[in-house]
């Protein structure tokens, strides 16, 4: 049980690093703004983006956060990463999706340690 819960720590603060940096990122470097608009999205996308990424990021990463909540965040991240495998196929190639899938990848070791953590022991 320890190992897993180093695991699920690890593994989740590194996505919800990845979260806030892309929030961060998408307000300040204008680039983004750019590949934004290279990929067919409007700028509001971009916004709405950044600011759910920060708060699923944060709602991943604090303790006190209801379970419930994790999981619409977990879905969000789902949603997102997969978006982005789409749109960067379509538009740049199957190898710019590559930042997106390891994200995925991440994101469901991540969701499998929570669960296992947080398991209801049953009596």
């Amino acid at each position: 049980m320890k190992r897993d819960r180093i695991i699920y720590w690890v593994i989740t603060s590194f996505v919800a690093l990845m979260g806030l940096a892309a929030g961060i990122v998408y307000f300040t470097v204008p680039v983004i703004a750019q590949e934004f608009k290279h990929l067919g999205f409007p700028d509001y996308f971009r916004v709405e983006l950044a600011i759910a990424k920060l708060t699923g990021a944060l709602a991943l990463i604090i303790p006190l956060v209801p379970k419930r909540i994790k999981e619409w965040a977990y879905a969000g991240f789902t949603i997102v990463f997969s978006s982005a495998i789409i749109a960067h196929s379509v538009v740049e190639g199957i190898t710019a999706a590559i930042s997106p899938l390891i994200s995925l990848i991440l994101l469901v070791i991540s969701y499998v340690y929570f669960t296992k953590v947080n398991k209801r022991k049953t009596v």
